[in-house]
């Protein structure tokens, strides 16, 4: 079942580069300070990517909202040979802390 998030929440916002494109991602906590949201937006705005990140971003969002736990979505992106996350929602998963 969904748990939604209080109208009003903490959240905290971000910039971030991924590889040559640039970020800003929004994180939304429940009032025990777990992460329940996540908003991406690409550098240019309505762009493919800015799309694909944005809906990404609303699956890991629902994901959380039933229950997914953040570790184990952080450790099923994928990654480079060096471990770093190959996409930009790894890369903001990283960024975010449970």
């Amino acid at each position: 079942m969904r748990q939604r998030l209080p109208d009003r929440r903490h959240a905290e916002t971000l910039s971030f580069e991924h590889s040559g494109a640039d970020f800003t991602m929004t994180a939304g906590r429940y009032p025990d300070g777990r992460l329940g949201e996540i908003f991406i937006n690409a550098g240019h705005a309505n762009s493919m990517l800015d799309a694909l990140a944005s809906d990404a971003a609303i699956a890991i969002s629902f994901a959380l909202q039933h229950g997914a736990d953040l570790d184990a979505l952080k450790l099923a992106m994928k990654r480079n040979s060096r471990g770093e996350p190959s996409s930009p929602i790894g890369a903001a998963l990283d960024q975010v802390t449970p």
